[in-house]
């Protein structure tokens, strides 16, 4: 969609295809750290790789074999393409955005329980950009511009800015099916209430909380305890948050076709809207 259709050969298009395959490897081995490191069970509706017994604690070690494979397959196919430094750049960099995520999510958990006092929208939004958006959103989009040549730094400044935003639209609603989400709709037991994670839920429930509801919070919020798990869900119906999601996706949604129409420099508007159209009312 953003290549020239001269430029659309057999060979360009297997190549895109490659690059498709390095970005997947990329997304693969952040989902399995992520997995490892939070002990999550399942994924996409099956076993997380780290549980099997045969992988266990090698699953480092997999991961560590994925990233060597996917700089190979980089050199092997790009070295000699004039975007290959910038592609090698864009993957380093979205490594660095990806641990800086980690480290600020687990910065909020240095105890056995999460530090309440650091879900602020702020926080919040620093650890969604860096976990989420800039890699599962910005990178394949940025890849494929420098693959069709396109290297003006405000065309990627404006495609960073309306994906980082739809990236933000995509975590919000992760945490709300991990929430209220159906299992077996969603592949996965939600745990987020459990992990304790700083998640949108958890950030406006505070801000709505009275005195007594916040100390609810406190005592019940990062427990595994089923029935601590229920009375944190019960606090959110309480608070209306699945009405306010409900008015926040619908005006977001708005808000983002917005923004991608107001798109200069030559980027293709039917592009971010399939974009937006492929996660709007998600359910999986």
């Amino acid at each position: 969609m953003i290549e020239k259709k001269e430029n659309l050969t057999p060979e360009n298009i297997h190549l895109a295809n490659i690059m498709g395959w390095c970005t997947e490897m990329f997304h693969s081995l952040q989902l399995m750290s992520i997995d490892f490191m939070d002990n999550n069970q399942m994924r996409r509706g099956v076993p997380c790789w780290h549980t099997r017994p045969e992988v266990a604690m090698s699953c480092g070690n997999d991961t560590s074999m994925i990233q060597a494979a996917m700089y190979s397959t980089l050199k092997r196919h790009f070295s000699a393409k004039p975007y290959y430094r910038n592609v090698l750049e864009m993957f380093n960099e979205m490594l660095l955005k990806c641990a800086i995520g980690r480290f600020l999510e687990k910065e909020l958990h240095k105890t056995n329980k999460p530090d309440l006092s650091q879900f602020v929208m702020e926080k919040y939004e620093a650890i969604t950009k860096y976990k989420t958006s800039y890699y599962t959103f910005q990178m394949p989009i940025s890849l494929a511009l420098l693959m069709a040549g396109v290297d003006d730094p405000e065309t990627h400044r404006q495609a960073k800015n309306i994906l980082l935003a739809m990236g933000e639209f995509f975590q919000i609603q992760n945490d709300v099916l991990d929430c209220f989400g159906d299992p077996a709709v969603t592949g996965k037991v939600g745990t987020d209430i459990q992990d304790g994670k700083c998640t949108w839920l958890a950030v406006v429930a505070l801000q709505r909380a009275s005195p007594a509801q916040r100390q609810m919070m406190e005592n019940h919020y990062g427990s595994s305890n089923p029935d601590d798990v229920n009375k944190i869900k019960d606090l959110y119906e309480e608070v209306q948050l699945p009405h306010t999601y409900s008015v926040y996706e619908e005006a977001t949604y708005d808000l983002l076709r917005t923004q991608i129409q107001q798109v200069t420099r030559g980027l293709p508007h039917d592009l971010f809207f399939k974009i937006l159209d492929s996660i709007f009312r998600q359910r999986t």
